[in-house]
C-alpha cells in the first residue's frame, strides 16, 4: 500500500467517523434546542445542566478521556503483538474492573450529593435551586456507570478498525434522552416547571443505556464474548492503569477548567451557566465532527506504529492529523465567531428561550471559537504522548493550565469586567496555551513532526480563512443583519445560504492554493462518487 493510499484511507476513515458524530451532534442540538425552548436560559435550567456537570465531567475524564484512551493504546498493542485472543481477555480484565469500579463511585456519588452541588455553585445559590439540583443529580449519577461501558466498548471496536457504529452510539443517547425525557417530563408537569425535570434526567439515563447496547452487535461481529473475569494482577490492566492515572489529570484540563468557570459563572446569578453551556455545546459540534474524528482514526494507527517503533510512520500519521484538524476546524472557528448570533437565533430562539438570551449566548460562543481549533489539534496530539510512553508530559502541563485558567478567569471576569465572556475567552487561551505547549514537547521528543509543512500549510489555510471572513462579514452586513424578525423557516434558508457560500470560498481557496489534505479530500470524492 502506497502513502498516497494510506492518506487517503486514514481521510475516508475521519470521513465515517465525522458522519455519524455529524448525525450525534445535530441530534444533541435539537435536544439542547427542545430543553431551552420548554425552560428558558433561567432557574430551572441552571440546575438541571448543573447537576449534569458532574457525572458528565467523571465520563470525559474516565470513560471517553482516560479509559478510553489508555484502553486503546494497550488494546492496539495487544493485537499488534500477541494476536486477537490475549487482547480479549484483557477486554474482559478491564470490563469488570471498569463495572465495579464505576458502580461504587455512582453510590458515593449519590451519598455525597449535596456536598458536591454545593461545592460546584460555590454555596451561591438559593436552597430551592440547591435542593432541586440535589434531586437531580442522584437521579443522573447512574450515567457515568453506562457510558463508562460505552467508552470500553467503542475503544474495543476502534482498534478493530470499527468506526463508524461506535460513532453512532451517541445518537441513541441523544434519541433517547429526548424521546424519553420530554415524554416522562410531561407526564409529570404537562405545564413543564420545575417538576418535570425529573422527566428529563430519567431520560438521560435511558439514553445511556441505550448507547451501551445499541454497540452490542458490532462488537459481537468482531468476535468478542464477555465472560467476568476479576483476576487484575495482569500485565495488561497494569498498563492500562498506569497509563489511566496521568491520562485522569492530563484529560481533566480542560473539563476541570469548564467546572471551575461554572464555579465562576453561578456566582454571577440566574442565566450564565446555561449561555456558558449551550455556547460551549455549539463550539464542540465542529469540535466532535473533526477534532474527535480524526483523534479517534489517529489513535489506533500511531498506537500501533509506536509498537513496533516505526518512528517515521508515527510521525507522518501525527503530522497528517495535525494538519487536516487544521484544515477543517478553522472555518469553523471563522464561521461560529461571525455568524455565532444567527445560529443561536435559528437554533434555540423559541418558547421561553428570548432575544436577551441569544445576545448573552452569542457572546460567549464568539469567544469560545477562538480556541476551537486548539481544542480539535489537542484531541489528536494529547493521546499521541501514551503512545510513546511520555505519558506524564501532557500531566505536567495540565497542572499548569488549571492554574492559568484560575488566573484568567479572575483577571478577565472580576477584574476587567467581562462576565461570563471572559469565563469562555478565559478556556480559550487556556487550550491555546496548552496546544502550543505540547506541540513544542511533541516535536522535541520525536525530533521533527514535518513542521515547515505544517507551516506552510497553515499559511495557505489562513489566506482561505480571510476569505471566508470577508465572506462571512458581507453575508452579516448586507444580509442577515436585517432578519431578526423573520420567521424561524425564511431565517433558517438564509442561514444555510450564508454558510455554504463561505464554505465554498474557503474550500475553493484550499483547493487552489494546492493544500494537500484538501487535495486527498478531493481524492476520496472522485474515488466515491465519479
Amino acid at each position: 500500500m502506497t502513502a498516497a493510499d494510506d492518506r487517503r484511507g486514514s481521510t475516508r476513515a475521519a470521513g465515517i467517523v465525522g458522519m455519524a458524530i455529524l448525525s450525534s451532534r445535530l441530534l444533541g442540538l435539537i435536544r439542547e434546542m427542545v430543553f431551552a425552548g420548554l425552560f428558558g436560559a433561567g432557574r430551572n435550567l441552571d440546575a438541571f445542566l448543573m447537576a449534569f456537570r458532574l457525572p458528565n465531567l467523571l465520563r470525559d475524564l474516565f470513560a471517553e478521556g482516560a479509559l478510553s484512551t489508555a484502553f486503546i493504546t494497550t488494546f492496539s498493542k495487544k493485537i499488534a503483538v500477541e494476536g486477537d485472543e490475549s487482547a480479549w481477555r484483557l477486554a474482559n480484565k478491564v470490563a469488570t474492573l471498569t463495572a465495579v469500579f464505576m458502580s461504587m463511585v455512582t453510590l458515593l456519588g449519590i451519598v455525597f450529593a449535596p456536598q458536591l452541588v454545593d461545592l460546584l455553585t460555590w454555596w451561591s445559590w438559593s436552597p430551592d435551586k440547591t435542593a432541586l439540583t440535589i434531586l437531580l443529580t442522584r437521579i443522573m449519577w447512574p450515567f457515568m456507570l453506562l457510558v463508562s461501558l460505552a467508552a470500553l466498548v467503542m475503544g474495543m471496536l476502534n482498534a478493530k478498525h470499527v468506526f463508524g457504529p461506535p460513532a453512532m452510539a451517541s445518537s441513541y443517547f441523544n434519541l433517547g434522552s429526548i424521546i424519553a425525557g420530554v415524554a416522562i417530563g410531561w407526564w409529570l408537569d404537562p405545564h413543564f416547571g420545575a417538576r418535570s425535570l425529573v422527566g428529563l434526567a430519567i431520560g438521560t439515563l435511558v439514553g445511556g443505556a441505550w448507547q451501551l447496547a445499541g454497540q452490542f452487535p458490532s462488537l459481537w461481529r468482531v468476535g468478542y464474548k464477555y465472560h467476568t473475569d476479576f483476576q487484575w494482577r495482569d500485565e495488561g490492566v497494569r498498563a492500562v492503569l498506569t497509563l489511566m492515572g496521568p491520562a485522569v489529570i492530563a484529560a481533566s484540563a480542560v473539563q476541570v477548567n469548564v467546572l471551575i468557570n461554572s464555579g465562576f459563572a453561578a456566582s454571577l446569578g440566574n442565566g450564565p451557566v446555561s449561555w456558558l453551556n449551550i455556547a460551549f455545546r455549539l463550539m464542540q459540534l465542529p469540535l466532535g465532527i473533526f477534532g474527535v474524528a480524526i483523534g479517534t482514526v489517529t489513535l489506533p494507527l500511531v498506537s500501533k506504529s509506536a509498537a513496533v517503533g516505526n518512528v517515521d510512520e508515527f510521525r507522518a500519521i501525527l503530522a497528517r492529523g495535525i494538519r487536516l484538524a487544521f484544515l477543517l476546524t478553522i472555518p469553523s472557528a471563522i464561521g461560529l465567531a461571525m455568524f455565532a448570533s444567527p445560529i443561536i437565533s435559528v437554533i434555540y430562539q423559541h418558547g421561553r428561550f428570548n432575544e436577551q438570551m441569544t445576545r448573552e449566548t452569542a457572546g460567549a460562543l464568539e469567544f469560545y471559537a477562538v480556541g476551537l481549533v486548539s481544542y480539535a489539534v489537542l484531541k489528536v496530539l494529547t493521546p499521541a504522548f501514551y503512545a510513546i510512553g511520555k505519558r506524564n508530559t501532557p500531566m505536567i502541563i495540565s497542572f499548569f493550565a488549571i492554574g492559568a485558567n484560575l488566573f484568567l478567569n479572575w483577571l478577565f471576569t472580576f477584574r476587567l469586567g467581562w462576565g461570563h465572556r471572559g469565563l469562555a475567552f478565559s478556556t480559550s487561551l487556556v487550550a491555546t496555551i496548552n496546544f502550543l505547549l505540547l506541540y513544542a514537547l511533541m516535536r522535541r521528543h520525536v525530533r521533527r513532526l514535518e513542521t515547515r509543512q505544517l507551516l506552510v500549510g497553515l499559511g495557505k489555510m489562513c489566506l482561505a480563512g480571510t476569505v471566508l471572513a470577508l465572506v462571512s462579514w458581507a453575508a452579516n452586513y448586507w444580509w442577515l443583519g436585517a432578519w431578526a424578525h423573520l420567521r424561524f423557516l425564511p431565517k433558517l434558508c438564509e442561514l444555510l445560504v450564508a454558510i455554504a457560500v463561505g464554505a465554498a470560498a474557503f474550500f475553493g481557496c484550499a483547493y487552489l492554493l494546492r493544500v494537500s489534505e484538501m487535495q486527498d479530500i478531493a481524492d476520496v470524492f472522485r474515488r466515491r462518487f465519479w
